[in-house]
């Protein structure tokens, strides 16, 4: 695993761990990562800081293609691609290629305000946008419209701050953060779909998404790219000697793994690789959205006025 153990970022004497996540609400990659990452969190629930950074993956000076079509079939395919090695959903039909990943990294900025557990559903909306309905939230209209009736959320107050001085500020940190990446990752060569060097820009080098740092008394961890939960565990565990974090799943059978019904109880909207085992019995009680390689499960209330059903006959709610 890329790494090293370099001073300098380590949090307060306070905070003994601190995991940066380099990423875009956008980024199929991140997508594919997400069942890892979940598992990550609830791994080190009470004993590091957690921190997003969004990348901007697209950008609004990008200059438009020439011929939309055919870019939007290209992207398509590398979807494809990518979902072959991650295991996770993609669209049956991708509609276009998103214009920017702004105004989403603003919603999901914003999000953060009305706490974590908001933010996270917010984020999953974002991202189901692209990678289950091929119609990519990125215009503001369109990111109210993925976001309507996101539990908790307060989506006037949403909109109000993803379009203020403050939640701009930060994505332009968010941004110029990003193109800073560590020594480690920039000419990285390392084996694997997606080893996460460093991607060149026009003005130097960016962190590839998704890329996490880990920061802690006996240094900095860096785990680029596409990675098994354990690389994760490793980091941390090498940045704070001790720490033992504790693998919820899997291998089984401790008490706390989570059920698949928790788990849906909780995210509201699961991938196969987000079950039990990567891949265990679908939750009682789901609602299952058929994709372009497989299912996604929702939760009944989740499923209730969703885009991901508009124009579908979903699967019945299982028993």
């Amino acid at each position: 695993m890329p790494g090293s153990s370099g001073p300098g970022a380590a949090p307060d004497a306070g905070e003994a761990l601190e995991v940066v996540e380099y990423t875009d609400p956008l980024c199929p990659w991140a997508w594919g990562s997400e069942p890892a990452l979940r598992r990550l969190r609830r791994a080190l629930a009470g004993r590091a800081r957690h921190r997003r950074v969004f990348g901007l993956l697209f950008e609004d000076e990008d200059d438009p293609a020439p011929d939309p079509a055919a870019e939007t079939a290209w992207y398509a395919a590398r979807l494809a691609g990518i979902a072959a090695h991650t295991g996770a959903p993609r669209a049956a039909e991708l509609r276009w290629v998103a214009a920017s990943s702004a105004p989403a990294s603003l919603a999901a900025a914003a999000a953060e305000l009305q706490g974590e557990q908001v933010a996270e559903r917010v984020l999953r909306r974002l991202r189901e946008t692209v990678f289950v309905l091929g119609e990519p939230a990125d215009t503001p209209a369109r990111v109210r419209a993925a976001l309507h009736g996101v539990p908790g959320l307060d989506l006037d107050r949403l909109c109000a701050d993803a379009d203020g001085p403050a939640a701009r500020a930060r994505i332009a940190r968010d941004r110029a953060e990003t193109r800073r990446p560590v020594p480690e990752v920039v000419g990285l060569r390392a084996d694997g779909p997606h080893p996460g060097a460093a991607k060149e820009t026009e003005d130097g080098h960016r962190y590839a998404l998704p890329t996490l740092v880990f920061h802690g008394p006996a240094g900095r961890r860096v785990v680029p790219g596409w990675r098994p939960l354990p690389a994760y565990l490793a980091a941390a565990e090498a940045v704070c000697p001790g720490l033992r974090a504790t693998v919820p799943e899997p291998p089984g059978p401790e008490p706390s793994v989570p059920s698949a019904e928790e788990l849906l109880h909780r995210y509201r909207s699961l991938t196969v690789q987000d079950l039990p085992g990567s891949g265990g019995a679908a939750p009682r009680g789901a609602v299952e959205v058929s994709t372009g390689n497989g299912p996604l499960y929702l939760h009944p209330g989740e499923a209730a006025g969703s885009l991901l059903l508009a124009g579908r006959d979903p699967s019945p709610v299982r028993s």
